[in-house]
């Protein structure tokens, strides 16, 4: 037996030797057929690789910890589209390469259900990158040449879904706007994109100041574009029992007014 377990190992099964162990005892004992005994190598063989597979697709999707839907507060927020949020979880949209844009204040669920919404893509068999805004951005500017900026690209361009969070707490700068706008429009038509922001179209200008790409980046995000607006209190302060510090004013630059064009809302389905 070992000696069939050893061959088997050799040939790339993922199977633990305890497991195909155990199996042929029972195949022994319980006077399998050949082909029994195959299949249920087959099937087994088969759930480790699967097991694998989503195993190292999370590792590299860098999700992070997070709250799952059967927590969600559907009551909390004064205004959620919930049947436009389960449509997304169901993946409808990344099926038709569409983007989805979680816009609300601070601590009323962007970011939760963006998660979630990459766990169920990786349930799915798709490739996820879930990602700061801020943090993706210096990460390709950290790049020491531009080949080595185009292969780092592709963590961000070549997945299945890419979720970019927190747009609009950061500012940043020229260059970095242009590796976004490149980001975007890469993915335009081929893969789905998620962000998730604080702020309307029209106020992206005060994050990209002087970025004279961000008129098509909007214009290619917005394209196939499901939005999901939540207007609330923060659940965090709610439960943390403390007041909400004064928002800070936003900066504003109307030099890019013009981007503030509200495309059309589709539900997804």
């Amino acid at each position: 037996m070992s000696d069939v377990v050893d061959q088997l190992t050799g040939l790339g099964f993922c199977t633990s030797r305890e497991q195909i162990e155990a199996l042929l005892s029972h195949a022994i004992t319980s006077r399998l057929s050949p082909v029994q005994v195959v299949e249920q190598l087959a099937e087994i063989e088969r759930r480790q690789r699967e097991a694998r597979n989503l195993a190292s697709r999370t590792r590299r999707a860098t999700i992070g910890k997070h709250t799952t839907m059967d927590r969600f507060d559907w009551s909390h927020p004064r205004k959620i589209n919930r049947a436009l949020c389960e449509n997304i979880l169901a993946l409808g949209f990344a099926s038709r390469c569409e983007n989805v844009l979680f816009r609300g204040p601070s601590g009323v669920g962007k970011t939760m259900l963006a998660q979630n919404t990459c766990t169920a893509a990786l349930a799915a068999g798709m490739t996820v990158c879930f990602t700061n805004v801020a943090a993706a951005l210096a990460d390709l500017l950290k790049q020491e040449s531009l080949p080595a900026v185009e292969r780092r690209l592709t963590r961000y361009t070549n997945v299945d879904l890419l979720v970019c969070d927190e747009l609009g707490y950061v500012p940043v700068d020229t260059r970095a706007v242009d590796l976004f706008f490149q980001i975007i429009s890469r993915r335009h038509e081929k893969a789905s994109t998620i962000i998730s922001t604080n702020l309307p179209f029209k106020e992206w200008g005060a994050v990209f100041p002087g970025a004279g790409c961000l008129v098509p980046l909007i214009d290619r995000f917005t394209e196939h574009l499901h939005i999901v607006d939540i207007e609330g209190d923060s659940y965090r302060q709610k439960h943390s029992g403390t007041s909400p510090p004064d928002a800070p004013a936003r900066p504003t630059s109307s030099r890019f007014a013009r981007v503030g064009r509200r495309p059309s809302k589709r539900g997804a389905s």
